[in-house]
């Protein structure tokens, strides 16, 4: 039952950006089109590769318990995804209110969309937001 998943992604931190990429990497593996909609901080910390990364203490004692699981991190299970054919985009308007032109994300983003195409993504998708 293969549909199509969009996950709206505004949170930096680990817990919510593994609940994305774990999620974002399973639909894609299960045949799903996935497309993750970065903004905000998620967008800011991906563009700096510490998409992910903990914030806290207890996300610290959680992201090495998942390394001593051999858990990939966030940012691989992203990446993974995205080898798998899920797409990263940003709305061009948040874009701009993050003080970012498109070539400020080449090669971490997809696609660069107006919101009334992301919008039409959500028509008989599942959504998240994280």
């Amino acid at each position: 039952m293969a549909g199509r998943v969009v996950f709206f992604v505004s949170v930096a931190n680990y817990e919510p950006a593994y609940q994305a990429a774990s999620l974002g990497i399973t639909a894609t593996a299960m045949g799903d089109d996935v497309y993750l909609v970065f903004a905000f901080d998620a967008l800011r910390a991906l563009l700096r590769d510490v998409w992910g990364k903990p914030h806290t203490e207890r996300e610290a004692a959680e992201s090495a318990r998942a390394e001593g699981l051999g858990v990939p991190t966030p940012l691989r299970m992203l990446s993974e995804a995205r080898a798998m054919g899920a797409k990263v985009l940003v709305c061009d308007t948040t874009l701009k209110l993050c003080g970012l032109v498109a070539a400020d994300v080449q090669g971490k983003i997809d696609e660069v969309m107006g919101l009334a195409s992301i919008w039409r993504l959500t028509q008989e998708a599942r959504t998240l937001t994280f």
